[in-house]
Parts: structure tokens; sequence; C-alpha cells
């Protein structure tokens, strides 16, 4: 996988998140060894570490292996956050290079980008983009994406070219499809989406479940005010 995605010009970012620390260590010997470019590395989930067990925890992990860390702090699904004054004590290691900040907490993103200026943080929510883009975010880890790239390419395209009016339009133009891709837990929205255009991406795997009708009504009416279907 990573060699196809190198043959098109795009980077192999891979999972490696572990709440076993000596396991997400592994997964980092292990993307360096068969050529992932990056590896995404979530907060340890369920058994809620202190701020300084996910301090140790990251380090370990990025001392693992020679490869570029994304951190991914998303407490919505891991039941703990990295307080940004843990990733700036983070960001001194030299393979911590970014942050996927899914606490939607402009507050948040707004410390780590005054006390971390070299760490790019992406949002981790697509309706977020613009505003995170605004305290000094780099980009977006995108769901919307999947259905529409070439807008949310725009949108970071227009904000970092200084036209803020296109990027404004184009925020107001997404932001009912990005909140109707999260009705319900990601990705069971956004696949519900994608199969009614025509790419089924396959069924999802237990405990997620697939769309209730209510979501695949309202995920068919954003589509359809968006212009997609």
């Amino acid at each position: 996988a990573t060699q196809h995605a190198r043959a098109a010009g795009l980077l192999a970012i891979v999972g490696t998140g572990s709440n076993n620390t000596h396991h997400a260590a592994e997964l980092q010997k292990f993307a360096k060894s068969v050529g992932a470019d990056a590896t995404l590395s979530v907060n340890p989930y369920y058994n809620k570490p202190t701020q300084e067990g996910l301090y140790r925890h990251f380090m370990a992990v990025a001392d693992a292996a020679p490869i570029p860390v994304v951190l991914y702090n998303i407490p919505g699904r891991t039941g703990v956050a990295l307080a940004p004054a843990t990733v700036e004590r983070l960001n001194k290691h030299q393979n911590i290079v970014a942050i996927k900040e899914a606490t939607g907490s402009l507050d948040s993103a707004t410390e780590i980008c005054l006390h971390c200026p070299d760490l790019s943080l992406l949002s981790g929510d697509d309706s977020l983009t613009l505003p995170f883009a605004a305290v000094g975010g780099m980009g977006v880890v995108s769901v919307v994406s999947n259905l529409v790239p070439a807008k949310v390419a725009g949108l970071c395209r227009a904000f970092a070219e200084g036209r803020q009016a296109d990027a404004i339009k184009l925020h107001r133009e997404l932001f009912d499809l990005c909140r109707a891709m999260f009705i319900e837990t990601t990705p069971i929205p956004i696949k519900a989406a994608l199969k009614m255009l025509g790419r089924d991406t396959g069924s999802l795997r237990l405990p997620m479940t697939d769309a209730t009708p209510a979501t695949l009504a309202a995920v068919r009416q954003a589509l359809a005010a968006a212009g997609l279907a």
C-alpha cells in the first residue's frame, strides 16, 4: 500500500495507536519497516492515563523508530485528552511533527499553536477546519473530503493564499454536509453517503452498525442539498 501511495504522489500515514505502550512501540517499528511515511498515534484508550502517563507513552512511541509521528488527540473516543502543556513537552521530540486535534476546542488549538509553532496542527473535525486555520492550524484530517475533495482542498488553499472571502464561502457551503457526516458515530454516515453515490466501501465491523433509517434520510437530504445526488 505504501508503494502504491508513493507512486500516486501521496503520503502513507498509518495508524499505530494502542493503549498498551509496548504494543504501540512495536507498531511504530513495523510501520517503519514497511516503508510508511509517518504514523498516527491515538491517545491510549480505556485506561485513562495521567498527563505524565500520556507524556511517557508518546515519548516511548516516538523513541521506538525514526519515523514522523502525528499525535491524535480525541478525548471523545478515548476518555482522555492531551493537555496543551503536555503537547508542548512532547513537541521537543524530533520525531513528533504534527497533531490531529479532535477536541473541538479552539482554546486548546490556540494554546498548542501558540506554544508549539513548529508543530503542524490539523483539525480533526471538518466543520472546524477554517476556525482552526484562523488560530494557526495547517489543514484537516478530513471525513467529508471523501465526498468533495476539491472543495476541502480549495478551502485550505484559499485560506493559505489569503483569500479569506473565498475560504468563508467554501466553509459555509461545506458546513451542513460536514455536520451530516457526524450525526451518527463516524464512519457510519460517510460510508452510507458513499454507498448512495455508487462507491460502496463495504460493511462495517461490529460493534459499528449500519446507519439507521433516520440517518439515511438525513444523509440523503444533505447530499441532495450539496448537489451530489
